[in-house]
C-alpha cells in the first residue's frame, strides 16, 4: 500500500520549531527517538506502522532540522510533544518511546495525561537499577556539557559510549574510525539532554514507580532478552508500575531491535484495524 508522507515543522511553547515527517493515514501515533537519534532512523518503523496509523517521527530539539532554545530544561521537549499531538497529530496520539526516548515519553505521558495521550509504549529504556553493571557517574550530565562546551564532539560521543552504553574504549576507537561517526558527533550537544531525561534512574537505586502513578493509559514495554542484562531487568520492574503496564519480551532481540519484528507487536497494541 503506498502512503503519503509530508514534512512540517511546528512552534513549540518557546518559539522553538521542531521538524517533523508524517506517514499514513489513521489514528496517530508519535515516534520518539533515544540519543544520536533524529526522526530519519525511526523511517522503517514508521514506514511499517504507516500501514495503519498516520505516523509522525520528528528530530527531538537540536536535532537535524529543529531549532533549540538556551537553557535547556526536560519539561521544554514535553512541550514539543505537546506541539505534535495538538498540530499534525490531530489533538490525541499514542506515544512510542526508544530508549531514552522511552524515558521521555513516559515522563510527557505522565505529566500531559491520558486524552492527549491516548496509549504509550517504549522499548528498553536504558534504566539501570541493579548491580549488574555500574550507574551512571555522578558527574555524568556536567563532564558531557563541558566536554561539548569546549567543542570535544567526539570525545562527548565517546564518553556517552563508555560510561551510558558500556562499550569497551577499544571498540570505540575503532567507531571513531568508521564514517558514521561524523553523524554522531553532529548530535554530541544534545547528548546531555538525554543524560537530564534520564536523571537519577541510572543510579542502581529501584525505579521511583510513584513517579509515574499518574500515567493511566495502557503501556506497553519491550524488551529484549539478549542485551545487557539490567536493560531487562529495568523493563521488568517498569512494568510492575500498575494494572496497566504489560510487559513484553522479544526473544533473541536486543537493543537494536528489527522494525519488522517490533511493528507487528505495536500496531497490534496501538489497535491496527485490516484494511
Amino acid at each position: 500500500m503506498t502512503t503519503t508522507t509530508t514534512t512540517h515543522k511546528v512552534v513549540s511553547a518557546d518559539g522553538t520549531a521542531i521538524a517533523c515527517t508524517v506517514r499514513g493515514t489513521g489514528p496517530s501515533v508519535v515516534l520518539v527517538g533515544g540519543a544520536l537519534m533524529t526522526g530519519a532512523e525511526s523511517a522503517e518503523l514508521a514506514g511499517l506502522l504507516a500501514e495503519h496509523f498516520t505516523v509522525i517521527t520528528y528530530d527531538r530539539r537540536g536535532r537535524g532540522g529543529s531549532g533549540d532554545t538556551a537553557p535547556y530544561e526536560v519539561a521544554r521537549e514535553i512541550e514539543d510533544l505537546e506541539a505534535l499531538i495538538q498540530g499534525p497529530a490531530g489533538g490525541s496520539a499514542a506515544l512510542f518511546g526508544m530508549s531514552s526516548g522511552g524515558a521521555l515519553a513516559l515522563e510527557a505521558t505522565a505529566r500531559i495525561g491520558g486524552g492527549a495521550v491516548t496509549r504509550l509504549a517504549v522499548y528498553e529504556p536504558p534504566f539501570i537499577t541493579d548491580d549488574s553493571r555500574p550507574p551512571l557517574p555522578a558527574d555524568y550530565v556536567t563532564r558531557l556539557t563541558e566536554l561539548v562546551g569546549r567543542g570535544a564532539y567526539g570525545d562527548a560521543v565517546e564518553y556517552f559510549m563508555t560510561a551510558a552504553v558500556g562499550v569497551p574504549e577499544e571498540v570505540v576507537a575503532g567507531m571513531r574510525q568508521a564514517p558514521f561517526w561524523a553523524g554522531m558527533e553532529a548530535l554530541a550537544p544534545t547528548l546531555s539532554y538525554d543524560g537530564r531525561v534520564m536523571g537519577d534512574i541510572m543510579s542502581g537505586r529501584p525505579l521511583p514507580l510513584g513517579r509515574w502513578a499518574s500515567v493511566t493509559v495502557p503501556v506497553f514495554v519491550g524488551s529484549g532478552d539478549r542485551g545487557a542484562p539490567h536493560i531487562l531487568t529495568g523493563a521488568r520492574e517498569l512494568a510492575t508500575a500498575g494494572d496497566n503496564f504489560t510487559l513484553r519480551v522479544f526473544p533473541g532481540e536486543e537493543h537494536a531491535i528489527a522494525p519488522g519484528v517490533l511493528a507487528p507487536a505495536l500496531a497490534d497494541f496501538f489497535g491496527a484495524k485490516a484494511r
